[in-house]
């Protein structure tokens, strides 16, 4: 059995990637824009293997060569993986020509070309976000095939009981015909506005806040704060993020439950 079949995912293995323009690999390694970089090497500030690059064209292998900006080696990383606790108001898309993204809220040395979040969450749903440029890492954690559970807190205008649960443990149907697998529901609180947790492996549009219009509540807020093992970090405020560690992004692969 591979380490993929175990639940591992492999961030990095062989040394099997070409050589690329200097400019190209500094500007994936969050120097500025391909403009910036070619600023850098035009005034003598980038060296590879103790040679002043000279010419913005001339490629180089990031994972062998020695590559040096301003006297500082760069720590290259093919790929990256970013936790953010999204804040509210904010759409989890790359790009956006009239709305501010949560990629606008990266600072700028977690900045790449090609990051995209791994996974939405509504315009005003908080918490837990993945934000890669790895389109492999995506697909197998989003994969509902998968199994990989998502748990979020939730306040729910009204008294949440056992009758909700039994209805969430058996999946919910909406009348449109479309339906949500079963879901494990927590109450935390139950009141007037009661306080739950709910964990789902699927991620489709709206979905919780569609499950609980199904069974006569309404969803007030809303929180992920769980993807497979992976907790939102406490420390990060909202609109804050990290660069996650390989033991992090591994534990998205285990079981939650």
């Amino acid at each position: 059995m591979n380490k993929k079949e175990q639940g591992i995912y492999i961030i990095c293995t062989e040394n099997d990637m070409a050589k690329e323009r200097i400019d190209k690999i500094l500007s994936s390694q969050g120097f500025g824009s391909r403009k910036e970089v070619q600023t850098l090497i035009k005034r003598g500030f980038v060296v590879v293997d103790n040679t002043v690059v000279k010419k913005i064209g001339e490629k180089f292998d990031p994972e062998s060569d020695i590559i040096t900006v301003m006297g500082k080696p760069i720590n290259f990383k093919k790929n990256i993986y970013i936790m953010m606790n999204k804040p509210a108001g904010i759409i989890s898309a790359s790009m956006d020509p009239k709305m501010k993204t949560v990629l606008d809220l990266l600072p700028k040395h977690l900045q790449r070309k090609g990051l995209f979040p791994a996974g939405r969450l509504d315009r005003n749903t908080e918490g837990l976000l993945i934000i890669t440029n790895d389109g492999d890492f995506a697909h197998k954690m989003l994969s509902p095939k998968n199994k990989i559970y998502k748990k979020y807190e939730a306040i729910i205008d009204g008294t949440v009981t056992e009758t909700q649960i039994n209805q969430f443990e058996n999946g919910i149907t909406l009348q449109n015909g479309i339906s949500y697998k079963p879901a494990r529901l927590n109450i935390i609180e139950s009141g007037p506005r009661s306080i739950v947790e709910v964990t789902i492996c699927e991620g489709k549009f709206h979905q919780i806040k569609r499950m609980f219009i199904a069974v006569g509540m309404r969803v007030i807020y809303l929180k992920r704060i769980k993807i497979g093992s992976l907790c939102l970090d406490p420390c990060l405020k909202l609109g804050e993020c990290k660069e996650l560690s390989e033991f992090e992004i591994n534990s998205i692969f285990r079981d939650c439950i």
